[in-house]
């Protein structure tokens, strides 16, 4: 017997490890050991057995212990497909969805087959043995089996295999697609087809159109998507590149009613359980009645990441690994419906279905370095083609994560040999929506350059028709000229204007679309792939500036100046740690839920709409003058005018404060009232956009639902975002918010 130091949950404790018997198997040895064998031991054993991630020492299930790492990879290869199977992590809709797919016979006759040799046969077999394999395994086996292989060899597994899109080459060997991403931080039209523009003047954008809305209003998001559509139909595109606006699934399949023909792929978020999903809003009923409708060319687009689940507190005991598995297995089976939704139709049964695994989004709180997003990537990659997905990456970090801008470089050098069918485009390594890091379009000029890759052949030759690509998938005479695809589109339609003309509108539009704060690149660096020096070095300081976001807090002055505010604060200790331990800020200190008991006492039910202010992930932006003042004032205006309602006098200022510490603030300011009450939660959000903007989150419930505690979170919530007087004007979004509240009281 061995003691080793031991992380779980972030706290330092001393266990005692017991080396296995040769041969041992992980139920074996926790009936030798523990005296049972039951879920929650097994989580613990699954969770020790992958590489080091802080989201998995947050739930209570990783270590930084080498050799409890060590112990538990060599029980799992000694487990049988069976033994890990009889375990029911959880019992809950999706799993029993899952497990209806799999053919009993295949999985009778795997059963006694051990992990261990289950890794060599993923190692040592064709693709096609290995697929054969893969068809029938859980998705708890497969997202078992990736913690036993090295970097290298998930690199080797994942480059043997493909799954290419239906009559293309997306996905297949040496060609490396891209999911064009045009946000706008206002959802303006010209941001979006600028971007686009600039994407195809560099070869880049040949299998999505997809840009992340701003605003989930039907009828905003009906006018990004035929936006987006305007663009592809004009160049004769439309079966060869869809388009796709990320709003929830039931707002595009509303979009869908009421403008026929004006959506093509449907995008949502998934996870990997029932209450995971809870929080997209969404059920395995609800997808599968979505994915049963999906039977033309361009079916689904899914998005899933390492650490949503666990951070929106739902790991249920399970690593993230295990989780994203899931998560895969979810997509599978939805493809699934969309096939037989197809085989009606008489259309065929391969579906055009997508899956891009958001890799470093969330934060430091669920992994913090490059070569754990590195990592994170390879396993991803691996599990999403065991379940037979097409699947693409946004190899990504939040800008508080100890990944730089060369880092991403590395990172992307490092992934690409296991051949992900596409990463994410957008005219630098920063969003000006979302504030996050990415592939930018020369990323992929560099790294088609560095790996012999190509892209999509019907697209390639329209590249080559607008004179950006030659023949070779070399840059040709327009490359890096996005006025140039402007002229072609204007051509398109019918303009026949000087390109004199034509070129003098494209500046003034593009001044518009960059005063708006969006980057468009043009032309290059010393290289091909390389930014050109100005463009790059204002990329730089917007970096800096994001990182000096982050870690500032709210001024004395601010709090100060604020009518009526009333300072609360959250249970973070201190910024490292409201950073680095996101549900310390979501959580009130008891000193704080006293103050909002007696503002509540106080209020004797006389206000039905409460004002929050929190720091969030950007104090700057709460504190920039001219932002938060004049939204509050027209908010106010707005709300106890035309609409009628009651908002408290007093603002409610949380230091140190996320998007969830608003939903405790009215679980105890209206919980068991009899009427409907509202927080407006305003928040510091996004640093990296070249803005400083803040969101608010608008949040109506009925006292019965506020008095039950954690049972309001982000799916009963309405949202507008990137609000800045560089953005989303704070004047305009307080009118937002109060046509939100209106029809929502």
């Amino acid at each position: 017997m061995h003691t080793h130091r031991v992380e779980t949950s972030g706290t330092p404790v001393t266990a005692a490890l017991v080396e296995p018997l040769p041969g041992e198997d992980l139920v074996a040895y926790l009936v030798r050991t523990e005296g049972r064998c039951d879920r929650a031991k097994v989580g613990e054993w699954l969770g020790a057995a992958n590489e080091y991630k802080e989201g998995d020492v947050a739930s209570g299930v990783g270590t930084t212990d080498v050799a409890r790492r060590l112990i538990a990879r060599t029980l799992l290869r000694a487990t049988t497909i069976g033994a890990l199977d009889a375990f029911v992590l959880f019992d809950d809709q999706l799993s029993q969805a899952l497990s209806a797919r799999l053919d009993p016979v295949a999985r009778e006759l795997a059963a006694d087959t051990t992990l261990g040799q289950l890794a060599r046969m993923l190692l040592r077999g064709d693709a096609g043995a290995v697929n054969a394999i893969a068809r029938d395994l859980s998705s708890e086996v497969i997202g078992t089996v990736v913690k036993l292989l090295s970097n290298d060899e998930l690199t080797a597994v994942s480059a043997k295999l493909s799954h290419p899109l239906p009559d293309s080459q997306i996905g297949a060997a040496g060609f490396l697609g891209a999911r064009l991403q045009p946000n706008s931080p206002t959802d303006h039209p010209d941001d979006i087809r600028w971007q686009v523009f600039d994407g195809w003047s560099y070869g880049v954008g040949d299998v999505l159109l997809g840009t992340n809305p701003v605003s989930s209003d039907p009828r905003s998001v009906a006018l990004v998507e035929q936006t987006l559509q305007e663009v592809i139909r004009n160049f004769g595109l439309e079966e060869t590149l869809p388009h796709c606006v990320l709003a929830h699934i039931d707002v595009q399949a509303a979009v869908e009613r009421a403008v026929p023909g004006s959506t093509a792929l449907w995008f949502q978020s998934i996870a990997g359980s029932d209450a995971a999903n809870c929080t997209f809003d969404i059920s395995v009923d609800s997808m599968i009645a979505h994915a049963a409708t999906r039977d033309g060319r361009f079916s689904l687009y899914f998005e899933s990441g390492q650490g949503a689940d666990c951070t929106n507190g739902h790991a249920n005991g399970v690593d993230m690994v295990i989780h994203e598995s899931r998560k895969y297995g979810f997509a599978r089976l939805l493809g699934e419906w969309s096939s037989m939704a197809r085989e009606r139709a008489g259309r065929g049964t391969q579906p055009w279905m997508i899956v891009n695994d958001v890799a470093g989004f969330i934060g430091p709180e669920v992994f913090r370095t490059r070569e754990q997003l590195v990592r994170c990537c390879l396993e991803d990659l691996v599990m999403g083609k065991l379940h037979g997905l097409t699947i693409g990456l946004d190899v990504c970090a939040t800008l508080h994560m100890d990944i730089s801008l060369d880092d991403l470089d590395w990172c992307l050098d490092q992934v690409l040999p296991a051949r992900p069918a596409y990463l994410m485009a957008l005219p630098t390594k920063v969003d000006p929506m979302l504030g996050y890091l990415t592939t930018g379009f020369q990323d992929h000029v560099r790294l088609r350059e560095k790996f012999g890759l190509r892209v999509n052949p019907p697209m390639q030759a329209f590249f080559q028709s607008l004179g950006v690509m030659d023949a070779d998938g070399r840059p040709g005479p327009n490359f890096g000229d996005p006025r140039a695809v402007f002229i072609a589109w204007q051509r398109r339609r019918g303009d026949t204007r000087s390109d004199e003309a034509l070129r003098a509108e494209a500046e003034r539009e593009l001044s518009a679309v960059r005063g708006r704060g969006v980057f468009i690149a043009e032309g290059q660096g010393e290289l091909s792939g390389d930014l050109s020096p100005a463009l790059e070095q204002r990329i730089r300081m917007i970096c800096d500036d994001a990182r000096l976001s982050f870690w500032a807090t709210l001024p004395t002055s601010f709090v100060d100046g604020l009518p009526g505010a009333v300072l609360l604060e959250t249970m973070s200790s201190s910024r490292e740690d409201f950073i680095l331990h996101p549900t310390t800020g979501e959580q009130l200190s008891a000193r704080s839920v006293q103050t909002v008991e007696e503002l509540r006492a106080g209020h004797d039910g006389a206000f039905d709409v409460q004002l929050v202010v929190s720091d969030g992930l950007n104090a700057l932006a709460i504190a920039e003058p001219g932002h938060v003042e004049p939204f509050l004032e027209t908010l106010r205006a707005s709300l106890q005018g035309a609409a009628g309602l009651r908002v408290a006098p007093q603002t409610l200022v949380v230091q140190s404060g996320r998007v969830r510490a608003g939903y405790r603030i009215g679980e105890v300011l209206f919980g068991g009232r009899a009427d409907r009450c509202a927080i407006v939660h305003i928040v510091g959000e996004r640093p990296g956009t070249g803005h400083h903007t803040f969101s608010a989150y608008v949040t109506v419930a009925s006292g019965a639902d506020w008095s039950q505690a954690g049972r309001i979170d982000h799916d009963r919530t309405r949202v507008v975002s990137g609000i800045a007087h560089t953005a989303l004007a704070p004047i305009e979004a307080a009118r937002q918010v109060a046509a939100l509240l209106g029809p929502a009281r």
